[in-house]
């Protein structure tokens, strides 16, 4: 069956400048005679949603020269996109129009900031709502320029394409009011040839009220509008060559992996590389979709492709890839008390979803006298009122003798398919680590066997972090 639909998404460095735009605009161009439907997915600017993320919140906290603070705001989004205007518009008539359609946006959410700060606070629902104004400029300054250099392009909101639960800041998609929704809006598009360039991140309740997807989440739009449409493929267009075995940052022998297994990259995005959103594998796997991730600024770089299974040229190549998280802290319930005694675990964990806070990685000892596991380092406080709390009777009666948590420690997690089933990998993991010095605080390892994951003092990460990179390399 021929490929007809493919969406492309374009993170914040993509559009983040006049340059980058550019590039974006010589991709859509060189894909949209290669596809009957094409659909452009994209981030706001590069720096904006923290801008206007931290904007809304001094709002909402009233210090002293707020009113400076939001117009400064109104004025660094006007510079921004109006010069990317200038600069890939500079004689068009559509110039006046679209600074005039940017500008409304930009003076909306200075009017949203006023009256957050007259309220003196800033609700979930309403740092949304200012958050969203970033996606939105940003997908009609790019669908406008593609119109003007001759590629039909329509901008549209993904409050029209995707509906979610009302959890703001982190929703969750309904994909049975999804498809059809999202059909609706787009099919009429394209099948009048044009290229809709459709807001990331955001999308709305069943009653039209703003959501986001949570912080990278303009990935994960991609891959939801590419399983209900359906797509062929979904390429998700950033500034690295695709999934490397390592930051390239903190690893100068860091390689791109030209193909990755969905279990691999799903272990990698969840523990900590930044190239794809945690959540964008499971709607491309669930619909059987290519996903693939490109570099924007090198695009005759093939990138990384994510496949269903390991080929079997991939046998003896154990270890793809390694991760790092860093801030975080070891938090450990522990007690003689707890021997034996049902339900411990669950009242643990049941205070720390209490906080709001996600729990990376889990261990306990074989004796049930312990239990560890990993939090951010910002929760660390939260969490072990919140376990005190629970536990002050067991506490007050010494079964459980005390709640605690180390200093900063990161999570270095070894990645690789080839792990499976095959004898020795953790022994040569951990004397690999035990030449450079590292010592290993916590591990912990999914039944998958896909990773290994193992906490570090936090001096020791980069230094663990070298050590296994090497063992990637051999493989």
């Amino acid at each position: 069956m021929s490929q007809t639909t493919l969406v492309m998404k374009f993170g914040g460095t993509s559009v983040g400048s006049p340059e980058a735009l550019r590039s974006v605009i010589e991709i859509v161009r060189q894909e949209r005679p290669r596809w009957q439907n094409l659909v452009v997915v994209t981030s706001a600017m590069a720096g904006v949603t923290n801008l206007l993320l931290d904007t809304a919140q001094r709002a909402a906290r009233g210090e002293n020269g707020e009113e400076e603070t939001i117009s400064a705001a109104e004025e660094s989004l006007r510079q921004k996109h109006f010069s990317a205007l200038q600069a890939l518009l500079p004689d068009s008539p559509q110039r006046d129009a679209l600074t005039e359609s940017l500008g409304r946006l930009i003076t909306s959410f200075g009017e949203l900031c006023r009256a957050i700060s007259v309220l003196g606070e800033a609700s979930p629902r309403a740092l949304d709502a200012a958050a969203s104004l970033g996606e939105r400029l940003s997908a009609r300054l790019l669908a406008g320029i593609l119109h003007n250099e001759g590629i039909q392009a329509a901008a549209i909101d993904a409050t029209q394409l995707i509906v979610t639960n009302r959890e703001f800041q982190n929703a969750h998609p309904d994909f049975a009011a999804t498809a059809p929704k999202a059909r609706a809006a787009l099919q009429p598009l394209l099948e009048r040839g044009l290229v809709p360039v459709a807001t990331g991140f955001l999308a709305a309740t069943p009653e039209g009220v703003v959501t986001t997807l949570g912080r990278g989440g303009s990935d994960y739009s991609a891959a939801i509008l590419g399983a209900v449409l359906p797509a062929d493929e979904v390429w998700i267009w950033t500034d690295v060559d695709g999934v490397m075995t390592a930051d390239p940052r903190l690893v100068k022998e860091a390689r791109t992996l030209p193909q990755i297994t969905y279990a691999e990259i799903a272990e990698l995005a969840f523990y900590g590389a930044k190239v794809l959103h945690p959540k964008t594998v499971r709607p491309v796997v669930d619909a059987g979709i290519a996903l693939r991730i490109c570099n924007t600024f090198n695009p005759s770089q093939p990138g990384t492709r994510l496949i269903a299974n390991a080929p079997a040229s991939a046998e003896g190549h154990t270890l793809r890839a390694v991760t790092l998280i860093r801030s975080q802290r070891l938090i450990t319930v522990e007690g003689r008390g707890m021997l034996g005694v049902p339900g411990v675990a669950a009242r643990a964990f049941g205070a720390v979803a209490s906080t709001g806070t996600s729990v990376p990685l889990i261990t306990q000892a074989s004796s049930e006298q312990s239990i560890c596991f990993a939090v951010p380092g910002e929760a660390c406080a939260e969490v072990l009122q919140a376990l005190e709390q629970t536990f002050a009777v067991e506490l007050a009666q010494r079964d459980i003798d005390r709640v605690w948590s180390t200093a900063d420690v990161a999570i270095l997690t070894a990645v690789g398919v080839g792990m499976r089933h095959t004898p020795g990998v953790a022994g040569l993991v951990f004397s690999q680590l035990g030449r450079r010095g590292v010592n290993v605080l916590a591990i912990a390892q999914g039944s998958s066997e896909v990773a290994i994951s193992m906490v570090v003092a936090a001096a020791d990460a980069e230094p663990a972090l070298q050590a296994l990179h090497e063992l990637v390399n051999a493989a």
